[in-house]
């Protein structure tokens, strides 16, 4: 069944100029597809009309009948005394009046027994308990939760909070409505690692058909089934998930390169035999002409195919300053507080050179109070930090911001990096900044345009420690490749702070999870560490107390380490099995299918492990 059909769609905001330009598509019930497009292509502008929120020029949108449709970058005008916990409510405004009639019915029902009345009285407590109106509190709580709205946020007014925490209610309350359709546009945006992954596995297990416009490409890999990009106004297709998108992509402009190169070279070859037959007609064959004529012809059509342009890479690479040492950063007993909210107490952290670490934990675990600490912007309550003596760091916070916003970004360089003009230009043109951009006021520059000339200046530094607060955030995807092409060739040492999986897990030699006031120190990538972490739960879970029977007898001490013996060879197969579809997991990442699979028979694997850990442990209490 279809649930979106899109035909021949036709928007434009400015004559002569189509933001799409006949796009076409269909969704069916229950797919999962990822909008892909460079900013500015009408991913939003899609979006929007989908939603009946934006009028089009040409063609049709058409939505399945009885189906329910929402759209996360809508936030919605609530009464000004509404409460966020009001807006949660709201999602359930049909079960409470539902369970406002069935008091009336009860009250009339006391002094009238009608047959009319009963009936309606039974079929709307059939609606009620079918729809989960015993479970509404139990429901807004889990998702509460997940998306971490906690309950001093639930007792705030709704337009008291800022735009991101507006974002992730509004999402609540999309997911507590039980939508049918979910568009979703930049949902990870707001969201922390924690969050992400909760609403990574809602959507896994979401029945419904979900559209999701993202620059986050590990919860693209994970969510989306295919990807349809939207280019020059029409639809491209792609049968798998990010991953795929980007190898068929690259494949596919590979074809079109050698197409254009073989209609180059026909070109050529009947372009010197039209000259030749025009030469032969002029001396007395005139019917060559007609056939030259044809061959020019043909010349025109071919003509006509425009030579594919892959987007421009980075050309640049660090002025590196080579670290003589052992040790880059040493931090002892490191504590720090704001007011009654501690952060961390008593942290001890070594990092040496060429290491790279990833920051990651909740929003507000203190990241980016300790990269300012680090950085000597912040003062710690207790201990100390000591950067070695040959350290040169150097660092990309989170929100960028220059001397003088009313300087264009050829004289910030200038007067910044005190370099000359040629040299100047030349590192803003390898940065992007081109022709008459160079004369942009930086305070007139986008987010990701500003962190993109903060980190050309940063380059043209000897730098052997380097640290990036959130260096992707509000980044789409072609920005977060610039920043990953310049960091590639980078050798020194490395410390960011990032909720961007895919950015961690190129990058990441080491795990620095802030939580709770402490430091998980992990050494690897982060999909290392997400699967420690997994085995982790199964360990904790594990080792939960067991409750005995009383009169449930002890087996004799040889057979108990005969059990003991073959519990732990079950667990030793069992893991084995586990880094089995762990290995499969990563081999087939691309494919859907195969990954669920894979991660339902991971879910078998781990319960049957549970299982034997508490056999182990009862045999050995």
């Amino acid at each position: 069944m279809i649930d979106i059909n899109v035909n021949a769609l036709v928007k434009s905001f400015e004559i002569g100029s189509n933001v799409l330009d006949g796009l076409s598509f269909t969704i069916n019930d229950g797919e999962r597809v990822g909008i892909l497009g460079h900013n500015g292509c009408g991913k939003t502008t899609l979006f929007r009309i989908i939603v009946g929120d934006l009028s089009h020029d040409e063609g049709s949108v058409s939505i399945a009948p009885g189906k329910r449709i929402g759209l996360i970058s809508q936030i919605p005008v609530y009464p000004e005394d509404w409460t966020t916990e009001d807006v949660l409510r709201d999602a359930h405004r049909r079960l409470y009046a539902i369970s406002r009639r069935l008091d009336e019915l009860t009250l009339q029902m006391e002094s009238d027994q009608s047959p009319a009345l009963l009936r309606e009285y039974d079929r709307l407590s059939d609606d009620f308990r079918r729809l989960g109106g015993y479970n509404m509190e139990i429901d807004r709580n889990r998702v509460a939760n997940g998306l971490q709205i906690p309950p001093a946020m639930r007792g705030q007014l709704f337009s008291s909070l800022s735009g991101g925490e507006k974002t992730r209610v509004n999402l609540a309350r999309l997911i507590l409505e039980d939508t049918d359709i979910l568009l979703l546009d930049e949902p990870t945006n707001h969201l922390d690692l924690r969050a992400t992954e909760w609403l990574e596995d809602y959507l896994l297990h979401f029945k419904g058909t979900v559209l999701a416009i993202s620059h986050d490409r590990y919860f693209l890999d994970r969510v989306v089934q295919r990807c349809i990009e939207i280019s020059d106004g029409k639809a491209e297709f792609y049968s798998g998930n990010y991953s795929f998108y980007v190898e068929e992509r690259q494949r596919r402009f590979g074809e079109k390169l050698k197409k254009y190169e073989k209609d180059q070279a026909k070109i050529e070859q009947l372009t010197r035999a039209a000259e030749q037959m025009h030469l032969w007609a002029f001396m007395g064959n005139d019917k060559l002409h007609k056939r030259a004529f044809s061959m020019e012809k043909r010349i025109e059509k071919l003509q006509q195919s425009e030579k594919p342009v892959e987007q421009k890479k980075l050309s640049v690479k660090f002025r590196q300053r080579e670290f003589n040492g052992d040790e880059v950063l040493v931090a002892e007993g490191l504590s720090k507080a704001f007011g009654e909210k501690r952060l961390f107490s008593d942290l001890s952290l070594t990092v040496t050179g060429g290491e790279r670490i990833a920051l990651i934990g909740d929003n507000g675990a203190g990241k980016t109070t300790l990269v300012k600490l680090i950085m000597n912007q912040e003062t710690p309550d207790a201990g100390y930090l000591y950067l070695g003596p040959s350290v040169r760091s150097a660092y990309l916070p989170q929100i960028v911001s220059f001397t003088v916003d009313g300087r264009s970004a050829l004289d910030t360089m200038l007067y910044d990096c005190r370099c000359q003009p040629q040299e100047a230009r030349d590192r803003l043109a390898a940065f992007g900044f081109r022709g008459e951009d160079v004369f942009t006021p930086v305070g007139a520059l986008s987010g990701g345009e500003r962190s993109r000339l903060r980190l050309c200046m940063l380059m043209g530094s000897d730098v052997n420690f380097l640290i990036l607060d959130e260096p992707t955030n509000h980044l789409d995807i072609a920005s977060r490749e610039w920043m990953e092409d310049a960091l590639s060739d980078y050798e020194q040492t490395l410390l960011f702070v990032s909720h961007d999986r895919y950015f961690i897990e190129k990058f990441a030699t080491r795990i620095w999870a802030l939580d709770g006031g402490e430091v998980t120190d992990f050494r690897g990538g982060y999909r290392d560490y997400a699967a420690w972490r997994e085995r982790q739960a199964v360990y904790q879970q594990a080792a939960r107390p067991v409750q005995k029977k009383k009169e449930e007898k002890k087996p004799h001490a040889p057979n108990r380490d005969r059990l003991i013996a073959r519990t732990e060879r079950e667990i030793a197969k069992l893991e084995e099995k586990l880094a089995e579809q762990e290995r499969l997991a990563e081999e087939h990442a691309t494919d859907y299918q195969k990954l669920m699979e894979i991660e339902a028979e991971k879910a078998r694997l781990n319960e049957a492990l549970l299982e034997q850990y508490e056999k182990w442990e009862e045999l050995n209490a």
